[in-house]
């Protein structure tokens, strides 16, 4: 936010932040957990702190490790949607491709009210330049990690979602009744290995935020302690853990999404804005990168969108 000239409006925006993706995480492990009580007979709440638990435990031991884990679920989550997808072609009726685009305005309405809670699906990519320290030439590879990531994620997603429609699959695991016996069991184990992963994630981002903020003064100072042999920041991966785990037992999943919706877009256009005006005010060579002139407005303009389409729906 410093595009504005305020120091305690950054301040403000990235404790914003903190809580979008502490929400975020929080949504993710109960979503996991859906899954996960398909397959194991404990309360939600048990399974619920054995992820959180255990990933906060494994945030701790690295970043290389962490990073190779989540690289590695990263894959087995694609080859988990391709086969959903074929086996959702495959079921299908027909391929009435007609038949996917809504004849009403009721259906219109869905649609729109829906894109809200599909943006949840494109949360955390925006989180990748908190681990700008871990990468190499982070100006020049972290922002094609993250379009790369969202292109691909997107085509995924679209391809996926065509293949429950024509399959006429509904209700609250759509996938799952995509297939039967040992194979539904399989799929779910699959499942919420992949969204348990963005926990680990989100987890690892939450932390690097915290020793952002207290390397700035922001937050206190025992936050930024780094282990020397692991070299990770302990206490604030410990802490943001604590968050996530609490936020999860204590919010409902459908008020979790919406509300990590709601704050990351209203984030999204106090950034857009701030980048405007940083077009209009500062010469090109004193900016770290450059986008078209009218991507921030429009951006900003989509994002508010969004959140009006999620009350009007």
């Amino acid at each position: 936010m410093h595009g504005f000239g305020s120091n305690r409006l950054a301040q403000l925006t990235a404790l914003a932040l903190t809580v979008a993706i502490a929400i975020a995480a929080a949504s993710i492990a109960s979503g996991s957990v859906s899954y996960l009580s398909k397959l194991i007979g404990l309360s939600a709440t048990a399974l619920t702190t054995l992820l959180v638990v255990g990933f906060t435990m494994l945030a701790m031991l690295g970043v290389r490790e962490s990073a190779s884990l989540s690289a590695a679920i990263g894959v087995l989550e694609i080859l988990g949607i391709a086969v959903a997808t074929w086996v959702g072609f495959l079921t299908a009726p027909d391929l009435n491709v007609e038949g996917m685009l809504p004849s009403s305005v009721a259906g219109w309405q869905g649609v729109v009210g829906g894109s809200f809670i599909a943006f949840f699906a494109f949360i955390g990519f925006e989180s990748l330049v908190n681990m700008a320290e871990e990468a190499k030439e982070p100006r020049r590879t972290i922002p094609y990690a993250i379009v790369g990531a969202i292109v691909v994620s997107t085509l995924l997603y679209i391809a996926v979602s065509a293949a429950l429609v024509l399959a006429d699959r509904g209700g609250e695991s759509p996938l799952i009744g995509l297939f039967q016996g040992s194979h539904a069991s399989l799929f779910a184990a699959v499942g919420s290995l992949a969204i348990a992963n963005g926990v680990l994630v989100e987890i690892m981002m939450l932390a690097r935020l915290f020793y952002g903020m207290a390397r700035r003064r922001q937050l206190p100072a025992f936050l930024e302690q780094v282990n020397p042999r692991t070299r990770t920041p302990i206490v604030a991966t410990a802490l943001a853990g604590a968050i996530v785990l609490a936020a999860s037992v204590l919010i409902p999943f459908k008020q979790l999404v919406g509300f990590a919706n709601t704050l990351t877009l209203g984030i999204f256009v106090l950034v857009d804005l701030a980048l405007w005006r940083i077009q209009n005010t500062r010469p090109t060579g004193e900016r770290a990168f450059a986008v078209a002139r009218w991507v921030p407005p429009v951006a900003a303009a989509s994002a508010v969108a969004l959140i009006f389409a999620n009350l009007f729906a």
